[in-house]
């Protein structure tokens, strides 16, 4: 089945052996994020956090990330993902300069073009973190704004939700909606149903996540009445232990309800999933088949951060 998927990190996506193997080129001991199989290793969402960050640490170059976005790219296309966005940050790609941000979304832009033409599209969203702080998350929104357009099409923000409240970070999301891009935030993952709010009123469209408004009935009307879509990560969730199993999951209580959900991998290397592995546990968990499956790319490519013709195609393969 084909499949889009809204909600990749793009350092969070890569392999173990693709970072072990960088590593080893650098002369980089990583040897502690890594368990016995060679697959991450962490225990509980802050610890998570801090081995992401020592992966994503040896990527240093604009070589070293269109090398990652040609793999992920890869190995999405072979889950049969025909569209897929990235989560991308400038914290991570120059530091959060211009200059520097230029190059690296150069490298990547040309590894988009190139994997467009074997069948996968893709578009970045640039990224801010959230426990970096407003100020930082400044310089990632100025780079997102000066680059918007082509392969950048929308703005959000991860990271830690305990840090801080979203609308201090409300400068950010009102440069990158000037300059055209589309909004998504983070919440509702491990914050309850006030970390939503305070995402929409940031002008977003999406919520990464948002599978905690099943704890607020009024917030589930609020969100079907809005059309707010969701980029829901179920896999994910249950890796973190949000909710113990597949069948306890609240995705298809929100489906059910009138909310557009999507589904996609999150950081699937780390919580041992994939595209089609999602699509099988939900088919499991909830009796989900075509008709479904369908109708979830077909609001997904509603709510791409894409061109016109992009959606027009990808409504195409779903109709």
């Amino acid at each position: 089945m084909k499949k889009i998927e809204l909600h990749l990190h793009l350092e969070g996506a890569a392999p173990p052996g693709f970072i072990r193997g960088l590593a080893a080129e650098k002369g980089v001991d990583l040897s502690g994020i890594f368990d016995a199989r060679g697959h991450y290793a962490y225990s509980g969402f802050d610890h998570f956090l801090r081995v992401y960050e020592a992966a994503t640490g040896v990527l240093e170059t604009p070589r070293d990330y269109a090398r990652l976005l040609a793999e992920v790219l890869e190995r999405s296309a072979e889950e049969g993902v025909i569209y897929t966005e990235l989560f991308v940050s400038p914290e991570f790609c120059g530091g959060g300069d211009l200059a520097a941000w230029r190059d690296y979304l150069a490298a990547m832009a040309e590894v988009a073009a190139r994997m467009r033409g074997q069948g996968i599209d893709s578009r970045g969203l640039v990224t801010c973190i959230r426990h970096f702080g407003p100020d930082r998350a400044r310089a990632s929104a100025r780079c997102a704004a000066e680059t918007a357009g082509d392969w950048i099409t929308g703005f959000g923000m991860g990271g830690a939700e305990a840090m801080g409240r979203a609308t201090d970070f409300a400068w950010s999301f009102d440069c990158a909606r000037e300059a055209g891009l589309g909004l998504t935030c983070h919440a509702g993952e491990w914050g309850g149903p006030d970390s939503i709010r305070q995402a929409l009123s940031l002008g977003v469209s999406r919520l990464g996540h948002g599978v905690r408004a099943i704890d607020d009935p009024a917030l589930i009307r609020d969100l079907a009445e809005a059309g707010t879509v969701l980029e829901v990560c179920p896999g994910s969730n249950i890796a973190l232990g949000i909710w113990p199993d597949w069948p306890a999951h609240p995705i298809a209580r929100l489906a059910e309800a009138g909310v557009k959900v999507t589904v996609s991998t999150d950081d699937p290397p780390f919580f041992h999933t994939s595209m089609r592995r999602e699509y099988d546990r939900l088919a499991e968990a909830f009796g989900w088949g075509e008709t479904e499956f369908r109708q979830i790319n077909l609001w997904a490519a509603e709510a791409a951060f894409c061109d016109a013709d992009t959606r027009a195609r990808l409504r195409k393969e779903f109709s």
